[in-house]
């Protein structure tokens, strides 16, 4: 299978700041450039190339700069001048600040502290595969002996996810004590509707955990389906309530479903991230390994599942093709 200009242009970065004869590699450069205008690619087209790539990874801003070198070259094959490569190195600069503010949003307006309940533990890690995460998790300890908590996905990036993200939480945190989860997703349904970009949307998981009488209220909108573990059997059994994604439209009822949870059960929800997550050989890893790996480890804390879920998945993965990753999971401890 022929390589993709993506692909390449991806490694032409790779060995330019790797490389230390790198006018060997610009050299490279220019002659995969000379063929892109015949092949209707465009200089806009390169240059998301080019910002996707440092989305994906981690690099210092030296070497982001000197990356800019490769991006000259490429741009030049199109016969811009001086002017019209800085006009796109400025806008390249503009996006990571967006990026950067975006991270940052994210990092003091959607922290959520780990309720401590008695009878209950709780595991939940959640990492971007780039600065901005699209993927967002909460939990709400109520004082009442119930607990919400929610698992999303937004279908969007950048400062307009996080700020929706941030509408998401202030809207489950002002609901007051134990907001039953399809009058929950109601409420955010409205609120992204009304608040959030048309080609925005969001899925969700949204529960209501009862201490009393251990019981397992949720609703869907859209989102990945959930799976309960059960000790007694040592099987697990999928939530099978459906709905649609937030934002669709503002007149839409959310199906609830009742779980009774016995003791060492345990309520287990993913994102895409980790459903869709394709192995070396490019197939989807089916969920039935992430169910028997969880299986394997049902004596640790929840935590420590999902820190080592977390891992191994990070072993299976191509860097290059990382999504945003969350996993949760509650387990009835007493």
């Amino acid at each position: 299978m022929a390589q993709s200009k993506t692909d390449y242009y991806y490694e032409l970065i790779d060995s330019f700041l790797e490389n230390r004869n790198k006018e060997a590699v610009l050299e490279k450069a220019r002659t995969f450039a000379s063929n892109l205008p015949e092949e209707s690619i465009t200089p806009e087209a390169i240059v998301n190339i080019h910002k996707a790539y440092f989305e994906q990874r981690s690099f210092s801003q030296q070497d982001v700069m000197e990356s800019l070198d490769v991006l000259e070259v490429v741009i030049q094959s199109f016969g811009y001048n001086y002017s019209d490569y800085k006009r796109l190195v400025d806008r390249m600069e503009v996006h990571d600040k967006e990026m950067g503010l975006a991270a940052s949003l994210q990092q003091t307006m959607l922290k959520t502290d780990i309720p401590q309940f008695d009878s209950i533990q709780i595991g939940v890690i959640s990492v971007a595969a780039q600065r901005v995460s699209g993927d967002y998790f909460n939990l709400i300890d109520h004082k009442d002996g119930t607990m919400s908590f929610a698992v999303a996905d937004v279908i969007g990036k950048g400062i307009p996810a996080a700020l929706a993200m941030s509408m998401i939480k202030f809207g489950m945190d002002s609901y007051g004590h134990s907001q039953l989860p399809n009058d929950g997703l109601k409420r955010l349904n409205r609120v992204v509707e009304k608040n959030v970009n048309q080609n925005m949307f969001v899925t969700m998981f949204y529960g209501l955990y009862e201490d009393l009488n251990h019981i397992l209220y949720c609703s869907s909108a859209g989102h990945e389906p959930g799976y309960v573990f059960r000790a007694a059997s040592d099987t697990f059994e999928e939530i099978t309530v459906r709905g649609r994604v937030l934002g669709v439209s503002p007149n839409i009822r959310y199906d609830q479903q009742e779980i009774k949870i016995e003791l060492n059960d345990m309520i287990i929800i993913f994102t895409d991230g980790v459903t869709e997550i394709r192995d070396e050989s490019g197939h989807f890893i089916d969920k039935n390994y992430l169910l028997n790996f969880i299986l394997k480890y049902k004596e640790m804390h929840p935590q420590d599942i999902v820190q080592l879920l977390y891992e191994d998945l990070l072993r299976l993965q191509e860097t290059s093709k990382r999504d945003d990753l969350t996993i949760l999971i509650i387990k009835r401890a007493q």
